[in-house]
């Protein structure tokens, strides 16, 4: 004879203080979880909606990212006239030859943060069509003019229209603020390539991006790039170059929010044991009596386990409800691979609720599972004379 679920819901209402208390501490571990997870996904996600699968990046064999990479102009001017690059409307190869340095700029509050600055050329842009200028316009080639992304004129000093930034021994005239959604573009500045590469005094460019003329030319490109001897260069479709970019940052903070969390979840599976065990104490007279009318040890051990399993349930639906207010919540954290400002959103996946409830049921499980085997384990007559 199996025990009605009822008779779990109502002993939880019952004693609704305790019941509150478990799962307020079950939801704090969720919230935790749940929160570091969706910080990695939004990192992951901003990096790789930076990219786009049409697009291919080549930089320097064994460079981890654009700052560190070096092409020459030959080796560039090789590349450019590949037969798999896209041609433009007006006939122009579509191939961007780009520069990217990190300045130290001052944030608004305190301290000084790396911010990217891209020197980009008049194919960049069609490469990049989430970027949209939002105020001003855009710079004028062979000027001190630049553009920025609206996470950094919103998340420093001095960045402004019109304003004027200081760097590379050279005053650059702030003219336009542009809009890239979701993407690490908005957390970047950009200017002239030719003229970024005289202030810094570079004559290699960092890297090179041209758009497909095929979705499936993508080996053939790759292949062109990494055997051909005069080049030391690598090709990467742009999703993947970001998804890369993003594999350290993520990793680092999924194993950290894993960790807090692990320790955390030891203090609520301890409450949620003592819930259980105070429930057993309270209801041994009423255990006796099941037992008398026929419920098995089975239905015992089934019905406080689920009456557990609900408190997990419940903690983890408070975690993640509060959790999901975190998506309206923009952060900055520096990049790992470039060492400079990235702006990002939370962002919740069903991947996310999946596993914060899978852990928050297993708490529950844990929690419950010594004091259902006591519950299951008492003799009817020595329950009934306990009772």
């Amino acid at each position: 004879m199996a025990v009605p679920f009822s008779y779990s819901l109502r002993n939880l209402a019952k004693r609704r203080l305790t019941t509150v208390l478990t799962v307020a501490g079950m939801a704090l571990v969720v919230f935790v979880l749940a929160a570091v997870l969706m910080m990695a996904s939004g990192l992951e996600k901003t990096l790789v909606e930076t990219g786009s699968e049409d697009n291919v990046v080549v930089v320097r064999k064994g460079s981890t990212s654009e700052v560190m990479s070096g092409i020459e102009r030959g080796q560039a001017s090789i590349v450019e006239m590949l037969p798999q690059v896209a041609i433009g409307n007006e006939g122009e190869r579509l191939v961007a030859k780009e520069v990217v340095v990190l300045i130290a700029l001052p944030k608004r509050g305190a301290g000084n943060s790396n911010v990217v600055v891209r020197g980009v050329q008049k194919a960049s842009l069609p490469l990049r069509p989430q970027v949209k200028l939002v105020a001003g316009r855009m710079f004028r080639r062979g000027t001190s003019e630049i553009i920025v992304g609206n996470s950094i004129a919103k998340g420093f000093a001095g960045v402004g229209l019109q304003n004027a930034l200081t760097w590379g021994m050279r005053q650059w005239t702030v003219v336009g603020i542009f809009d890239a959604g979701n993407t690490g573009f908005s957390s970047e500045i950009w200017g002239d390539v030719d003229q970024v590469m005289q202030a810094f005094r570079r004559p290699v460019y960092s890297s090179l991006i041209f758009r497909l003329n095929a979705p499936d030319a993508f080996l053939a490109a790759q292949r062109a790039v990494e055997t051909d001897p005069r080049l030391t260069l690598e090709a990467k479709r742009e999703t993947r170059y970001y998804l890369d970019q993003s594999e350290m940052m993520a990793k680092f903070l999924r194993i950290l929010g894993i960790s807090l969390t692990v320790i955390f979840s030891i203090g609520a599976i301890i409450g949620a044991m003592i819930t259980m065990y105070s429930a057993v104490a309270n209801r041994i007279g009423e255990i006796g009596t099941m037992r008398a009318l026929g419920f098995s040890r089975r239905s015992i051990l089934i019905a406080f386990i689920a009456e557990s399993l609900l408190l997990g349930l419940l903690g983890g639906a408070a975690g993640l409800f509060f959790a999901s207010f975190m998506q309206f919540i923009t952060v900055s954290t520096v990049n790992f691979q470039t060492f400079s400002e990235l702006a990002f959103r939370f962002t919740l996946t069903g991947r996310i609720v999946l596993q914060a409830m899978t852990f928050a049921l297993v708490m529950g499980l844990i929690g419950g599972m010594f004091p259902a085997l006591r519950a299951a384990r008492m003799r009817i007559v020595d329950a009934l004379r306990a009772g």
